[in-house]
């Protein structure tokens, strides 16, 4: 055949769309990308709002709900990383919050204690958000911590700056108790 579709450049601009769309975390191109069901329900709602009519209500529905996700994803990430920081890990912040598809639990012994701290957090502190669900994204880094030995520090301080209120309800930051 006189055409083929072997060239590589044909598809640079499909790559780069299809690069904008996978940008299920925070921003484009995150390299912490992982396929975790969280990650899973955000590239559904991309699939079905890139299929509607852009001036659709549901189109309109469907983009603010994928602007809230990432956002709250950011807010939680941003949360992290100041505990991280004034835990002492100002330079290596982003790197232990960074998780790929390529990431692994260091120990297999620290998955069950991983999980309880990150259940603890979830359920003692309001680091996330009241209808978040837990992301298998921060098992790895509750891993590292505990690699660390830094784990029971950073859910100290979790509870000190994101404390929960007695019945549950979140702490705004201008509502916050005064730091000892």
């Amino acid at each position: 055949p006189l055409h083929s579709n072997n060239n590589p450049y044909t598809s640079f601009g499909a790559t780069l769309a299809r690069d904008e769309e996978q940008n299920l975390w925070s921003t484009p191109h995150d390299v912490t990308h992982t396929e975790a069901d969280d990650d899973r329900v955000l590239y559904n709602m991309i699939v079905v709002r890139n299929q509607l009519d852009k001036d659709s209500e549901e189109w309109q529905k469907l983009n603010y709900d994928i602007y809230t996700l990432r956002q709250t994803r950011k807010e939680v990430r941003s949360r992290w990383k100041h505990i991280l920081e004034d835990l002492g890990f100002q330079k290596e912040a982003d790197s232990l919050l960074s998780v790929t598809k390529l990431s692994i639990i260091s120990d297999s012994q620290n998955m069950s204690k991983a999980r309880d701290i990150l259940l603890k957090l979830s359920e003692e502190t309001n680091i996330f958000p009241t209808s978040w669900e837990l992301s298998e994204r921060y098992l790895f880094v509750v891993d590292r911590l505990i690699a660390l030995d830094a784990a029971d520090e950073f859910f100290k301080m979790a509870s000190t700056v994101y404390p929960k209120r007695a019945g549950g309800e979140r702490v705004d930051d201008h509502q916050k108790a005064p730091q000892h």
